[in-house]
């Protein structure tokens, strides 16, 4: 794991060497094991490295074979190794030592433009070809490592990070309105859908499962497809794919492992998707007699939980009955007091290097990192894409499809058992699916709901920018809802796992949270082999005799405890104690949001009137119950914005 970077002169030229130092200088600011350049006339890379692997520890990048024509900088750890170099046909005495680099040139030998699909693991890697004389790069599908890139008509720089790029003399900071536009008129935490651009005019990035290749003054950015070789998977019984996917969960889980001798974390929370990682991870280590740390966010002292009955918001008593059932683990529980999110937008702002919306949970997020660095968490493991792979399985919207059918007999038995699991009466239950099945029913509900967040951006504003329209089309304000989504469930993942920038701001943090900290963020339920095996299952298996997310919790019995595993009813809930947390700078946080409505350049961006209402709401006092207000959302992006535009402009 690397910030990598590079420079490429268009016209032949020699690229010069202070530009090399200027950026690489740049990157000290990330913790670094090693940190080597190489030049060869108009090309020139760099290496910022962390070893995180046994691998890596002996790996030397840039590195350049003057025999093969072939140089490459990397920032990548490969999780299907042992498959690629059955197929590179690699001898047995080699492999052990053979770096993730020397892999991918390999690769990148034997299959040229075509070997990125073929990857899994987290990467941005970029290749010189002196024998073809470009140079080609990727990254990985869903964006786990990030890539940017400046270039004009003399030459194209890259780097890991984008502030690293502006110590050059040829690059400067000028702000994409287009961008910010979007960014402000998307409701929920999603980034504007063109994921190659930035809140910089100048800066581009490599959108995740997409190449590069550079030749000659000539810049081609393609996307290739990892998810296109899916075909429907058939077994006998629902045992066989019980069977079939704790294989293939297992291989994604301990091929993580096994790459690092430093200690193995990994978040806990009360549910499935992250303990069914941990319940995996912390067996596998036991047979290496380590030990597995776990990270557990918890609600600050002085709390008074009000949330519903339904709803936990500190999951302590959940996440200690898999800690027990599991062992194994050294569990750690952080309830970060005196941080919250107001004090935490610096230290995101120069993390990000981006304006930014997940707000609610950023202060434990960095938290857990730093607790993990203190511990030397080589690998800290999570399950955030769960929802999608592992524990996908939406029973609403798979009997609304049953109703649509007209499949009465097998609908009325699911919604018979659904409803016992649940705890929700049947007559209700058929009212929420007849909803979904009828489309001005739903159309109207999805119109109400989607007027409940208030548009923060200038409506001039957009106009000057040439979005306006877009601020009425549902399809875009809410992206990552349900109005952005089809109506059938199969073809709603399909969809989510063909759009890029679902996924990328999340890929985005990790991986600057990872070079912070000098660990690495890595997910076994966002594993390629494990999303290929989920996509190719009988949605049946997902949804089955009233249960949903059916697979993981039938897969996971004797895993994980069944308190845990059948659980339907109660579900954590994150960052309820945040306005909790800011109650004592309240005064200092409606001060910055005085500033914020005076400010000219604000006025012109963002719609004064819904700031005012709500900041007249939080003079009034927004209690703890209120965190989830979109007052609270309105202002805390504000001021985000605000700062950032102080900070960079």
């Amino acid at each position: 794991m690397s910030a990598i970077a590079g420079i490429y002169r268009f016209n032949g030229e020699a690229v010069q060497s202070e530009h090399g130092g200027l950026i690489m200088e740049a990157l000290r600011q990330y913790p670094a094991n090693q940190s080597r350049l190489w030049n060869l006339n108009h090309v020139m890379l760099g290496c910022h490295a962390q070893w995180i692997t046994e691998q890596s520890v002996h790996e030397r990048l840039p590195y350049y074979d003057s025999n093969r024509g072939l140089a490459i900088t990397a920032d990548a750890i490969i999780d299907n190794r042992d498959e690629l170099m059955d197929q590179l046909q690699v001898p047995h005495h080699s492999r052990q030592h053979m770096t993730d680099s020397e892999v991918l040139l390999l690769a990148y030998e034997k299959w040229s433009e075509r070997m990125p699909e073929r990857l899994v693991g987290d990467f941005a890697f970029i290749i010189w070809d002196e024998r073809k004389q470009l140079l080609f790069g990727a990254r990985d599908f869903s964006g786990a490592r990030t890539l940017y890139y400046h270039h004009n008509e003399q030459q194209i720089c890259f780097c890991t990070a984008i502030n690293p790029l502006f110590s050059l003399p040829f690059v400067h900071k000028e702000i994409n309105e287009t961008w910010l536009a979007e960014f402000l008129a998307i409701h929920g935490v999603f980034e504007p859908p063109d994921v190659s651009t930035t809140i910089y005019n100048n800066i581009l990035q490599l959108p995740p499962s997409h190449k590069i290749i550079i030749k000659n003054d000539n810049v081609s950015v393609t996307r290739y497809h990892s998810l296109s070789d899916v075909i429907p998977l058939q077994l006998a019984s629902s045992e066989e794919y019980e069977e079939a996917f704790r294989e293939v969960f297992n291989k994604a889980v301990t091929a993580r492992l096994r790459r690092t001798n430093r200690n193995v974390g990994a978040h806990l929370s009360g549910g499935l998707d992250s303990g069914s990682v941990v319940s995996f991870a912390a067996r596998a280590l036991e047979h290496e007699n380590r030990s597995l740390h776990t990270f557990s966010y918890v609600p600050e002292t002085g709390f008074v939980d009000w949330t519903p009955k339904h709803r936990l918001a500190d999951e302590r008593p959940l996440i200690k009955q898999t800690v027990q059932f599991v062992g194994n683990i050294n569990d750690h529980y952080l309830d970060f007091s005196g941080r919250s999110a107001f004090t935490e937008i610096d230290d995101w702002l120069d993390i990000l290097e981006s304006p930014y919306k997940f707000f609610d949970n950023s202060f434990w997020l960095r938290g857990i990192y730093e607790h993990a660095e203190q511990r030397d968490i080589g690998i800290l493991l999570n399950g955030a894409r769960g929802n999608y792979s592992i524990s996908w399985g939406p029973a609403i919207e798979y009997y609304t499809k049953l109703l649509k059918n007209l499949k009465w007999l097998q609908l009325t038995q699911e919604i018979k058992r659904y409803s016992r699991n649940v705890g929700v009466g049947r007559r209700r239950l058929y009212s929420i699916v007849g909803r979904k099945a009828i489309p001005v029913l739903k159309q109207r509900s999805s119109s109400i709901a989607s007027g409940d967040f208030p548009q923060l951006i200038n409506t001039d504003y957009a106009k000057r920018v040439g979005i306006y329209e877009k601020l009425h089309d549902l399809t875009f304000t809410g992206i990552g809802s349900t109005d952005d989504l089809p109506d059938d469930p199969l073809e709603a993942r399909r969809v989510h796992f063909e759009r890029v920038n679902m996924w990328s701001a999340t890929g985005t943090s990790n991986c600057k949270l990872s070079l912070r900290y000098s660990l690495w963020s890595h997910d076994p339920s966002n594993d390629l082999r494990v999303i290929r095996f989920c996509l190719s299952t009988p949605m049946e298996q997902f949804v089955q005799k009233g249960m949903d997310r059916a697979l993981i919790r039938r897969s996971t019995k004797g895993w994980l405890p069944d308190s845990i595993r059948l659980n339907h009813r109660t579900r954590g809930i994150q960052a309820a104690d945040s306005i909790h947390r800011m109650l004592s700078d309240w005064p200092v946080f409606l001060a910055e949001l005085d500033r914020v409505s005076h400010d000219s350049r604000m006025q012109q961006i963002i719609n004064m009137p819904v700031i005012h209402d709500a900041l007249a709401e939080a003079r009034q006092g927004i209690s703890p119950n209120q965190a989830y207000n979109p007052s609270i959302k309105l202002l805390m992006r504000s001021v985000i914005l605000y700062r950032f535009l102080q900070k960079n402009f």
